[in-house]
């Protein structure tokens, strides 16, 4: 952190607390955020923000997205925007692999929040092997026709851009996929399939999308050149797998801060909870958890400025930091009791939240596979 980083936290947290947090129950019970909201997080500056300016970004690095993912991660009950999708994760694949011409067309009116982007990887028979999507997008005269069907995209109904994971030469395998963008509105063929209803994040549309001969020209195809989309995707997930570690560092430290306080106040045999022993011995666990995980993904912050993060350390980060959420949360919950069990309370949100933090971004049982083969037996 430095002056600039801290100014950026203060803006962003009063962003959150005056345009966010007193509109999340209504956008809970609908399922998303409203459209517009995504214009006024444009104008104060929170979208790609680790974009170059010259693309409308705000310049910065990924310390700056962290920041801003750590301030909506601490705030209270403000989880359903899902802008680590759009600019943590879509926009960087524009920016890291799109042609100059791609990167001016899409980059400036996702700034802006004139264009929302979500990537659709997941098929309703496919999740973390991507090797094996249906949705193919095969060339007819000059143009792309892509068929298929995605599951579980955020941002899908908002979504004005769609990153689409396909196969452009299905007799390739992984050396056949693509990555290709598509422009939805009025898009013939194209269709949002039902908002899905979720455990957690209820504020965060995540939608079905149908694919039925869509059209698209050759200058929608990220980069400019087929059969490189599995190599850019496992180029860039480690970054997207550090940002969950960095969601789930935040929400620690916020459910210690939280449960620490209703622990002082709750009174049980005429004494604070917090002066048990069995209350004082789970919160210091789990400040050394919260302790040991905010180290960890400084660290690895710090190595991916630098250029140094290895996608073994981010998933290293991803499985072992969203674990620990997991637990931590779980604890604090139950130190809040039965108020822990009502929704009314930050710790049941975060409890909900917490849970597809182990599914997306590759599920941690393919993060300890991918971490496994990187032994070598001695």
């Amino acid at each position: 952190m430095d002056d600039e980083l801290q100014m950026l936290r203060d803006a962003v947290r009063k962003f959150y607390d005056t345009e966010m947090e007193p509109h999340e129950a209504r956008w809970q019970e609908q399922g998303q955020v409203d459209r517009d909201f995504w214009n006024r997080a444009g104008e104060a500056g929170i979208l790609c923000a680790s974009v170059p300016e010259e693309y409308g970004g705000a310049g910065g690095d990924f310390r700056h997205e962290a920041v801003i993912l750590e301030e909506q991660h601490r705030g209270r009950g403000v989880s359903g925007f899902a802008n680590a999708v759009h600019s943590t994760i879509c926009a960087h694949y524009i920016l890291d692999y799109g042609t100059e011409e791609q990167k001016k067309r899409w980059l400036p009116r996702m700034a802006s929040g004139d264009a929302v982007c979500a990537i659709a990887m997941t098929e309703p028979g496919t999740g973390s092997d991507l090797q094996s999507i249906k949705t193919t997008a095969l060339m007819d005269g000059n143009e792309y026709v892509i068929n298929g069907s995605k599951t579980f995209i955020s941002n899908g109904q908002h979504a004005d851009l769609v990153i689409v994971v396909a196969k452009t030469d299905p007799s390739k395998g992984g050396k056949g996929i693509s990555l290709i963008v598509v422009e939805t509105e009025n898009k013939k063929g194209f269709a949002r399939g039902r908002n899905l209803d979720k455990i957690g994040l209820k504020s965060q549309d995540t939608s079905e999308l149908f694919f039925d001969n869509v059209r698209v020209g050759p200058e929608n195809l990220l980069g400019g050149e087929e059969g490189q989309g599995f190599k850019q995707l496992m180029v860039a997930l480690p970054q997207e797998r550090l940002a969950l570690a960095v969601g789930g560092a935040a929400v620690m430290e916020t459910a210690l801060e939280e449960t620490v306080r209703y622990t002082t106040e709750r009174k049980v045999f005429g004494k604070s909870l917090l002066e048990m022993q069995n209350t004082r011995f789970k919160l210091a666990e789990a400040k050394t958890i919260a302790h040991v995980a905010r180290v960890f993904v400084d660290n690895c912050i710090e190595r991916h400025i630098n250029g140094g993060l290895d996608a073994t350390t981010a998933s290293m980060a991803k499985w072992w930091v969203t674990q620990m959420q997991c637990d931590v949360v779980d604890e604090c919950l139950q130190l809040h009791g039965g108020y822990g069990y009502m929704t009314e309370y930050p710790i049941a949100q975060m409890f909900a939240d917490a849970r597809v933090q182990k599914i997306y971004g590759g599920s941690n049982e393919i993060m300890k596979e991918l971490i496994a083969r990187s032994l070598v037996a001695s």
